[in-house]
């Protein structure tokens, strides 16, 4: 059996490391940036300007996708990749952040999740069966299993249950996937928020029931810095070397960089779209709010070090214009730049710990960003 994934370089000094996961729909070159696209797009983005950026994949909640359009029609449309179009691959969320993030429209039992669609209040009952089923019909390439998320901070008995069914429901979730007859890759997700003694117990149980891939969940919720460091350091000492690793959710650049130092693999963010969309633009020299009055003369692009098609045609005055008038465009000129910003600080990752000179790479955007907090 071809392994899923291959470890490529690793730095000498820390556990940063590049390499490649192998999917049904192609390779994904690690360390990797995994555009959000939860309604199978990437907000104001066609995938042909996703493609010629450097996205290696994009992200899908399938929980969006169950309520609309709904499984049955993506199947008979041929799948997740045939109906939006994309042939490279795609990580499928399993839906827990909603179960977080819509309450008290949902209630977790044991058996699965019971909510009330966001949509028209629909009462629904998912298992994690349910889940795996959602995830094998769209046909991702990458899936995660069904997790119990908690907000932070949460007492450590509720963290104890949480951790408890999260584990119940990975176990089902993995002997039930083994029935299917998929090239699918199944993803365990660990809990237990920044107590370590849940999150090592979370972590074993799921390598006791063996998944292709690893992520820390329930992470970037507001707990101080040292603690989201030490429980990933923590982990990268417990966590299979020869798998990888995904820290869920967190897309600060500080983040990110610390991040790949402790040996994390993949990530996604919807900070860079989000934040194009609202008009904030991330460059080498700092953040740019381009509807600051300040910029209605300025000719010069976004960042005069970027090659991005942004950058490349449009002045900070256009944009600003733009983003005044509230034109469609605003959101697309600036959705690829700050995409561009980010996959080239991912490519410049992986080329660091290949030539083994992420340490400056690292000390040279985190000296950036010290300069734009002053």
């Amino acid at each position: 059996m071809k392994k899923t994934f291959e470890i490529t370089s690793s730095e000498k000094r820390s556990s940063a490391r590049t390499g490649i996961i192998h999917t049904p729909h192609g390779a994904i070159e690690t360390p990797a940036f995994a555009p959000v696209g939860s309604q199978g797009t990437v907000k104001a983005l066609p995938h042909s300007f996703l493609q010629s950026l450097g996205a290696q994949l994009i992200l899908v909640n399938s929980y969006h996708l169950f309520l609309r359009p709904g499984v049955e029609t993506i199947t008979r449309l041929g799948g997740l990749h045939s109906f939006i179009s994309w042939d490279r691959p795609i990580l499928s969320d399993s839906g827990g952040f909603q179960v977080y993030s819509l309450t008290p429209l949902v209630k977790v039992k044991k058996r699965g999740v019971e909510f009330s669609s966001h949509l028209d209040g629909t009462k629904i009952f998912l298992t994690p069966e349910d889940v795996v089923d959602i995830q094998v019909k769209l046909g991702s390439d990458i899936m995660m299993t069904l997790d119990h998320f908690l907000p932070f901070p949460s007492s450590e008995d509720k963290m104890k249950g949480a951790v408890e069914l999260t584990t119940q429901w990975a176990r089902r979730s993995k002997e039930h996937f083994l029935r299917q007859d998929s090239r699918q890759l199944l993803w365990g997700i660990s809990q237990g928020s920044t107590y370590w003694n849940l999150r090592k117990k979370s972590i074993e149980a799921l390598l006791e029931i063996d998944f292709s891939g690893y992520a820390l969940g329930g992470l970037g919720l507001g707990e101080s810095k040292s603690q989201l460091l030490e429980i990933i350091e923590k982990s990268d000492s417990l966590l299979p070397k020869e798998k990888p690793r995904y820290l869920m959710g967190i897309g600060y650049i500080r983040d990110i960089l610390e991040a790949v130092e402790r040996g994390i693999d993949l990530f996604d963010c919807v900070l860079p779209t989000r934040n194009a969309r609202n008009g904030t633009l991330f460059t080498s020299k700092g953040k740019i709010v381009i509807k600051n009055v300040k910029y209605a003369d300025d000719q010069r692009p976004i960042d005069e070090n970027c090659s991005c098609y942004t950058c490349q045609n449009f002045s900070r005055a256009y944009l600003r214009h733009l983003y005044e008038r509230q034109e469609i465009s605003s959101a697309i000129l600036n959705t690829i730049h700050n995409l561009y910003f980010y996959l080239d600080i991912f490519r410049k990752i992986r080329q660091s710990i290949q030539s083994n000179s992420y340490q400056r790479l690292k000390s040279i955007i985190m000296k950036e960003k010290e300069e734009e907090d002053k």
